[in-house]
């Protein structure tokens, strides 16, 4: 074997590992997301809920623990901040800045379905009432257990002190 023959076949072996190599870093950036750097889902896909996870659910309940009144005095609204990530992409902070949702700013204590300019569903609408911190605990714990057909398709929050801190942040906007 002469000397261009082996350098051809060196230049081949390390051609294709090389290209390995990229595939497969390609492969695990597109597949692999959160190793590389925060994300963010770009839409949620709401799963039912199996038997099993149900009564998982009716069993956390049982069990007794602190209250959330209790976890909510002791939120942490910067905490509550990074959830608010999650529903950044359908709402705003701003004083009368719709998006897909209606706008956030001092939502607490103001009434539910009240704000101008935005087309609630019949279900939000019928529920009556202030946002407080107890509404607001329920919605977020499963919009459509809270309004059965209402239109926000956001399966919920399932930590009650992720709740609890997002409810603190959400008092600091324009409270």
């Amino acid at each position: 074997m002469d000397t261009m023959t082996a350098t051809k076949i060196v230049g081949g072996v390390c051609g294709s590992l090389l290209i390995f190599l990229l595939v497969k870093w390609g492969a695990e950036v597109i597949y692999n997301p959160e190793e590389h750097g925060e994300v963010e889902a770009a839409y949620v896909i709401e799963v039912e809920e199996t038997a099993t996870e149900m009564a998982s659910a009716e069993e956390a309940e049982v069990e007794t623990g602190p209250t959330f009144d209790e976890i909510y005095a002791s939120a942490d609204a910067a905490a509550g901040a990074k959830v608010f990530k999650k529903c950044k992409a359908c709402h705003k902070l701003e004083d009368g800045a719709n998006a897909t949702g209606p706008f956030l700013y001092a939502i607490l204590n103001r009434e539910i379905a009240s704000v101008a300019g935005y087309n609630f569903s019949e279900a939000l609408t019928a529920v009556g009432g202030n946002w407080t911190p107890a509404q607001l605990n329920a919605f977020l714990t499963r919009p459509k257990n809270f309004a059965p057909g209402t239109k926000m398709s956001f399966s919920g929050l399932k930590s009650e002190s992720d709740r609890a801190n997002i409810i603190a942040y959400m008092a600091t906007i324009g409270g």
